[in-house]
Formats: C-alpha cells, structure tokens, sequence
C-alpha cells in the first residue's frame, strides 16, 4: 500500500516535472490536449486578477512566457530580449526632439531585429547560394528556427516606427510593451498585432461581456474543426503528393493539389480563428485574417482577404514607404513587384518562396494594368465565374511551390497534371478516397456561404442554451478523435 502511494507520487511528480520541461518534438500547440488543459485553468485566475491592471499583465506575461517556453524552450529568452531593448530605444525615440536623431535610433532597432531575423532563418540560404557561386563545399550551420521570430520582429519593428512617426507613445512600462509582444493567443503564428490596435485595449482593461466570451468559443470551435478535423485529415493524401510526385497520376497530383489549397487555408485561419477566439475571451479584439479568400475574382481581392494582417503590414510598412502608387504607374508595379517579393522571402529561406512571392507581384502588376479593360467588361455570371476561376488556379499553382520540397518537384507535380490527366480516373479517386472528397466538397461549399449565414449561425450558438454549447463542443471533439492521425500535427505557419 505504502509502496503504491509512493510510485503514485513519484509519477505525479514526474508528470509535474515535465510540464516545466521543453520537449522539441512536442512543442505546446493550440490543438494540443495540455494547452487546454492549463488554459481552463488558467482563466479563472486570469478574471480574479483582470480588475488589477498590474497583476493581470504579469500573470499574463508570466503565462505566455512559459506558453512560448513550451513552444520554443530558451528562445523566449531572445523574446525578453528583443522587447526590452525596443522598448528602451521607443523611449529614447519619444525624448528626442531631433527627427534626424528620432530616425537614428529608429533605424538601429530596426537593423537590430531584422539582423536577427536573418541569421536565423537565412543565414544557410546566404551561404548556400554564395557557396555555389564559388563552388565551395557548402555545410549548413546549426541553427534552430525560434517559433513565430518572423511574427514578433514584424510587431516589434511597426511598434517602433510608429513612435517615430508620433502615431503612438510607448507604453509607460517594460511589462505592458511585453504583454503586447508576447500576448500567447498571437504569438507564435500571428495575426500580426499593431500597437496603435491592441495598446488602446490594454489601457481600458475591459472584461469580456458574456456575449464576447461566446462568440470567442464559437471561433476556437470552428477553428478546432479547420484545423484538427478537416485540415489534418486531407493533409495524409497531400503529403504522399508532395513527398513523392512522381508516383501519382495526373488526376491524383491535381487532388494533391487541391487539397493543399484548401489545407492550407483551413490551417491557418483555423489557428486564426483559435487565436482570436482566445484573445476574446480574455477580453481583446485581435481583428479579422481571413475573409473568404478563395472568393476572390483577382489577385489584390485576393489579398485584401488573404492573411489580411501580413498583407496590410507590408503595405504600410513596405509598400509604402517605397513609393506606393504615387510615383507614377511604373514605379507602382515595381512597388508591387518589391513588396510581394519581400513578403515571399518573409515565408522561408528559399528560391521557390521568392519565385512564390515574385510571381504574385507580376500577378498584381497585371491586374492592375489591366483595369481600364477590365471596367468594360460587363459584370454578369459567366464574367464573375471566370475572373474567379482564373484566379483560384492561379492561385492553387503557386501554392505548389509553396509546399513542394524544391523548385524541381514544383514543376513535375505541374507537369503531371496538365500532362497525364484522364478523366476517367476521376471516380475511381472518388471510390478509393470517398471521405477525402466528401471533405473537400463540404469545404468548398461552406467556403462560398455568404459571411451574414456564418454571421446567424455564431448568433444561434451565442443565443442557445449553454447544454447546447456543451453538446456542439463535445461533437466536435468527437469528430476530431475520429479522424485524428496518430500525431498532433504542427500548424503550417510554425515554420515562419
């Protein structure tokens, strides 16, 4: 009996122990079972202490801290870090009456992140390239990836030329700038924060309205579907495409593909939906990042609806400090042209991310010097379809270079396609892969409901009585368990 109790504690213990441990191959997700765990527990203490201002930010800060340290391990020391020197140069920058000296320390924050930025994540891309231009004997560095760096630094680096150009003071306290900078729902893959947005919101400190935290479960609900029932489940036929495209026909590279479009997009807007849901319930409003993409009859609809956080940074903070649209039509598609390409190479240290990011920016530079025709033609069905159609599979085959390992499995999986394509293979791929494409189906569909039926839908859960709440989440998680793979799969935007 005695032994018992003694192997019982020394397991709980243990099992204590290693909630405190960083585990690389298990990094704390928003899908995983311990994160939801440790959130239940740790709302209830966050809505004793919210009527405190002071104590809410540490435990806040102390919670996303750890939540980054499970995520990342001794990499939130980097975060520390990076906060506290931005935070002190955004002093400095709101002391100095000098514009010249304002722009100096502007411009050393700015260096300072985005040289860190670039030693890890393109550090070995730089040298690999220099390398095979010297023809030198090329062994990649060390180097670790933190998780979410590219996101921070983004926040980081607005938040400082926002004090530069008195659009915002800095925050009064070191804490409140690292509550903004590492507020857990956002950190580790987005949406990208602006200050002169969620500061406001830190300073009036209000609670959730019963409403808010409702509408905050609806979205983490509808996120757990997109992300860990739908996107999980298409991504184990995705992934034999991708990892071995020469196997597969025409018909099934097309699927692939496909499903990478819509896997994508359900990944990464459901951690948005979960994100903003989370950050709901606490009582702040992060803004939209999706709005219907693959609605989109051009390329720049395309990314007014597409990652809308990353699109409108690199318009305020990149496209237009290069000029924007008011330097003539040239300079405006070279404008464009820049912009997407930064924001490809933002995505991942290689060729194809920049041939990704380039090939939307001639996209871009097209439709818009294609607008003076496109106004004459008439808006009708069969326009609409078109535009539409034209876009989504330009769209969809830019995403192959996204996803495929190099540039050489890009074109191959593009070749299959429109090479060995047989229609007749089509329902043969339905029988062999009937819950794949019935997936897929329901998702295309729910995709194309206009937003005010999504709108009464979240009104009805809202509205309804809290063992109807109860039931839908339990469904939910029900369905996810069914279809779930052996292993929580990390979300696609971690790797940025």
């Amino acid at each position: 009996m005695l032994e018992n109790l003694i192997d019982n504690s020394e397991l709980v213990l243990h099992n204590i122990a290693g909630m405190f441990k960083y585990d690389a191959s298990a990094p704390m997700l928003f899908s995983s079972g311990l994160f939801w765990i440790l959130f239940l527990l740790f709302i209830p203490v966050y809505s004793l202490l919210k009527k405190s201002k002071a104590k809410m930010v540490v435990f806040v800060v102390l919670f996303s801290l750890y939540f980054y340290y499970k995520s990342s391990g001794l990499f939130f020391l980097m975060l520390l870090a990076t906060s506290l020197i931005d935070w002190l140069v955004s002093k400095a920058i709101a002391r100095t009456e000098n514009k010249s000296g304002r722009k100096v320390l502007m411009l050393f924050s700015i260096i300072l992140s985005l040289s860190i930025l670039g030693y890890f994540k393109y550090a070995n891309f730089f040298l690999w390239n220099w390398n095979q231009m010297v023809e030198g004997n090329f062994q990649p560095l060390d180097i670790i990836l933190p998780v979410g760096i590219s996101f921070y630094t983004f926040q980081s680096i607005s938040y400082v030329v926002d004090v530069y150009k008195r659009k915002i003071s800095p925050t009064r306290t070191w804490l409140e700038y690292l509550f903004f900078l590492s507020f857990f729902p956002a950190l580790v893959a987005g949406p990208i924060v602006r200050a002169d947005y969620f500061l406001p919101q830190l300073e009036k400190n209000e609670e959730a309205s019963k409403t808010d935290i409702y509408a905050g479960l609806w979205l983490i609900i509808i996120g757990i579907v997109k992300k860990a029932l739908i996107a999980d489940y298409i991504s184990q036929f995705n992934d034999l495409i991708f990892n071995d495209p020469s196997l597969y026909t025409g018909v099934q590279t097309l699927m692939g593909v496909l499903g990478y479009t819509m896997q994508i997009y359900c990944d990464f807007s459901g951690y948005s939906d979960m994100a903003i849901g989370l950050a709901l319930i606490m009582g702040f409003r992060l803004g939209i990042n999706f709005d219907s993409p693959y609605q989109s009859r051009n390329l720049t609809e395309f990314w007014r609806r597409w990652h809308i956080s990353l699109s409108s940074w690199l318009r305020d903070y990149v496209y237009i400090p290069l000029g924007g649209n008011r330097k003539g039509t040239i300079r405006t598609y070279v404008n464009n042209f820049l912009t997407m390409l930064i924001g490809g190479l933002w995505h991942g240290a290689a060729w194809k991310f920049v041939f990704w990011g380039a090939m939307h920016g001639v996209g871009l530079a097209v439709h818009k010097a294609s607008k003076p025709i496109l106004k004459r033609i008439p808006d009708n069905f069969i326009t609409i379809f078109i535009f539409w159609l034209i876009t989504f599979i330009y769209v969809s085959l830019l995403w192959v270079f996204f996803r495929a390992a190099s540039f050489e499995d890009s074109v191959l999986i593009i070749k299959n396609i429109f090479i060995d394509f047989d229609f007749g293979q089509i329902p043969q791929f339905f029988e062999a892969r009937k819950v794949w494409c019935i997936m897929m189906i329901a998702l295309i569909i729910f995709h194309f409901v206009p937003q005010r039926w999504a709108d009464v839908c979240q009104q009805l859960f809202i509205k309804s009585p809290w063992i109807l709440k109860l039931l839908v989440f339990l469904g939910v998680v029900q369905l996810v368990i069914e279809f779930m793979s052996e292993e929580v799969a990390p979300f696609i935007y971690f790797q940025f």
